[in-house]
């Protein structure tokens, strides 16, 4: 006997079932949103694992990596079901954002110029996973125009790009890495 079934055969063809068991093609928007999720979710766990975080920090990117699965299991899910309004994504899941970025930020200086990705390869991977983060939110905001998507999560989403900004700068920061800025008009 498998001790797990890692294939199923029924995405053979191009559809794969929603939480509910309605069967959809891959090529969905539904299915490219939740799939950019975890994208973003697969992201954060490089920068987690690539960088020497304080205990509070750690904390709190395990904390939204399990955000992040529930975000992708609730877009997985058919509006139409039971699960209307996404679970743990109210106010105070933005606000725990907000409070992480005001704590990283005390220790950053000001900057007035746009900042480039790079410096340390965290950094740079913080980066991309803000990048990866802010397709999430073009897909759930397209996703949106056709389908239910709670607001808050919305919300969630926008402020989690924020926060992967700041956390990039103090990456760099923390490592003593000097930040590299735009230069309009570079020769």
């Amino acid at each position: 006997m498998k001790k797990s079934i890692v294939y199923t055969r029924t995405g053979d063809l191009g559809t794969t079932g929603l939480v509910g068991g309605e069967r959809v093609r891959k090529s969905a928007l539904r299915v490219e949103t939740y799939g950019t999720v975890d994208e973003l979710n697969s992201w954060i766990g490089v920068v987690a694992s690539s960088a020497s975080f304080d205990q509070e920090t750690r904390e709190e990117l395990n904390w939204i990596q399990n955000k992040l699965f529930s975000l992708g299991s609730y877009l997985a899910t058919d509006p139409l079901d039971e699960m209307t309004q996404a679970s743990g994504f109210g106010q105070n899941s933005v606000s725990r954002l907000e409070r992480q970025i005001d704590r990283l930020d005390e220790s950053l200086p000001a900057f007035r110029r746009f900042v480039l990705p790079g410096g340390t390869l965290a950094s740079a991977q913080a980066n991309v996973a803000r990048s990866v983060c802010r397709r999430a939110e073009r897909r759930m905001v397209a996703l949106a125009e056709e389908s239910w998507v709670d607001p808050d999560t919305l919300r969630f989403i926008n402020r989690l790009s924020d926060f992967l900004f700041v956390l990039s700068r103090y990456i760099n920061v923390s490592a003593g890495v000097a930040e590299v800025f735009w230069e309009k008009d570079c020769k």
